[in-house]
């Protein structure tokens, strides 16, 4: 028996060995940085894109004026073009050779190409059209007899998006920050192209999954996109209905 209890201990030690290896040889740090990130830059970028798409789908969406369909096309380009495509284009926006690479490098004393900050720039500009499509959309359910008794009782542009567009959208308001956190927080070829891929600094959950299938990192490859699935599953569950 007195054997016996000092192999079961001798047992249990070796597998509490073999956990505090793994645990050493497993950098929980470089795995948990471009998780951060990742939601840093998605949770702005949501917030930003979620301001512009409740303006602009008040401002446009529900008028008719000339030129609209153009404008609409151009707004949502970049839900067809290539993230590539996109992300050169904002290269040459934000680059030191504009004005406006030049005016933020004035204002905040260094460029803002391969910083987080052109990660958040470029999630907005992927993530736009799929929240503005969403708000447009919730903003048309509202029913016009609504909107017009708002008007007709005095209310103003803002007091009626405050008080009746918005408490009325509240499922699409819902559905539009998901999806625009979701499509930020798996954005990687303009975010590639714009702030590149510096670990501790631009390194996002994709460009880190990229990044560790060159270097035959499989098994951090596999850990990231388990937990962007798993980010992305809560993200929608939250938002469907309870029945």
């Amino acid at each position: 028996m007195i054997r016996m209890d000092g192999m079961g201990s001798m047992g249990s030690m070796d597998g509490m060995g073999s956990m505090d290896r793994l645990d050493r040889a497993f950098d929980w740090d470089a795995f948990l940085e471009p998780v951060w990130l990742s939601v840093k830059i998605s949770f702005t970028a949501s917030l930003l894109v979620m301001v512009l798409g409740i303006w602009t789908a008040h401002r446009i969406g529900g008028r008719r004026f000339f030129g609209k369909t153009l404008l609409e096309t151009a707004l949502l380009l970049p839900l067809v073009l290539p993230p590539t495509v996109v992300g050169f284009l904002l290269l040459v926006l934000l680059g030191r050779r504009s004005w406006i690479g030049r005016l933020w490098e004035w204002w905040f004393d260094r460029p803002v190409i391969f910083t987080w900050h052109a990660a958040v720039i470029a999630a907005v500009v992927v993530a736009f059209p799929l929240v503005y499509q969403t708000l447009k959309a919730g903003f048309a359910s509202v029913p016009c007899e609504v909107k017009d008794a708002a008007r007709l009782d005095g209310a103003g542009e803002w007091q009626l998006l405050f008080g009746i567009l918005l408490p009325l959208s509240a499922r699409s308001l819902a559905a539009a920050y998901v999806l625009g956190f979701a499509r930020a927080l798996g954005e990687f070829g303009a975010t590639l192209m714009v702030a590149g891929n510096i670990p501790g600094r631009t390194r996002t959950i994709p460009t880190a999954i990229y990044a560790a299938v060159e270097t035959n990192q499989w098994q951090l490859a596999g850990l990231w996109s388990a937990a962007l699935a798993c980010i992305a599953f809560a993200l929608l569950l939250a938002t469907r209905p309870r029945r």
